[in-house]
């Protein structure tokens, strides 16, 4: 056991200088020579701070890795899909989430059926998760996606269209929280969430924030918003670092 630590065993507080093992912990009291746990050492303390640096840089770093090889035409074509979701985007953010306009859009008529899906899917989980199952649903769907292609596929790009994706399923969301307050929006069902069926009334209502409905619908628009950009970008990163790694189609 060494003869003076730099963290306590129990409570991980960690003294401006370093104490005696027999001296008790400034933090919680105990007597680190007495806990179960030896205490760690100032050497072991940096050395495993030093590589948990280590680790988060590098699982940080791995995200801007490009793929080991790509076609020329497999680059050029992400290049240009790229391009139009640049200009999609800019479309999708500029919708007016007060009046929903974003409900008029091809890409809510994707996320539609996933939203409902949600709904049915967690069902089982109680009414409160059945009202968060739509929402949730759509933000987790692109997101698993995301993680699918970074963790099974080692693409980041398609990581970050993943990203965007989920990002702009944000941005759909914000009309339908905005809505709570004042339901203006004509829900799947034929009617207004006046009649009922609302989920953004019912989760909002259950903590107390219907008042604040119109805030939060567009805190979730900027937010998504500046989501969808930085996917974009990244994405940009990705291409930018292939291109070092074309290989010949001949």
């Amino acid at each position: 056991m060494p003869d003076t630590y730099s963290q306590c065993p129990k409570c991980n507080f960690k003294p401006p200088a370093l104490l005696p093992v027999n001296e008790s912990c400034p933090a919680c009291g105990i007597y680190p020579f007495k806990w179960g746990q030896p205490p760690r050492a100032a050497a072991t303390a940096e050395a495993d701070d030093e590589r948990y640096s280590e680790v988060a840089g590098s699982r940080l770093a791995s995200l801007l890795q490009p793929m080991d090889q790509m076609s020329p035409s497999t680059f050029y074509g992400r290049c240009f899909a790229l391009f139009l979701l640049v200009i999609w985007s800019f479309y999708l953010v500029a919708y007016d989430y007060r009046y929903a306009e974003i409900n008029g859009s091809f890409m809510h008529n994707i996320l539609l059926p996933i939203h409902e899906a949600g709904h049915v899917l967690f069902m089982p989980f109680g009414e409160f998760m059945t009202m968060l199952g739509g929402s949730l649903f759509q933000l987790a769907i692109p997101l698993g996606i995301s993680i699918a292609f970074v963790v099974k596929n080692h693409d980041n790009y398609g990581a970050a269209i993943g990203a965007w994706w989920a990002s702009v399923s944000l941005v759909d969301l914000s009309p339908y929280i905005y809505d709570a307050l004042h339901p203006q929006m004509m829900l799947i069902g034929g009617h207004t969430g006046e009649d009922g069926g609302h989920d953004w009334i019912y989760l909002l209502g259950a903590f107390g924030q219907i008042r604040n409905a119109q805030y939060w619908g567009a805190f979730v628009h900027g937010l998504g918003s500046v989501f969808v950009f930085a996917a974009l970008s990244w994405a940009a990163i990705m291409l930018w670092r292939q291109r070092e790694k074309l290989t010949s189609e001949f």
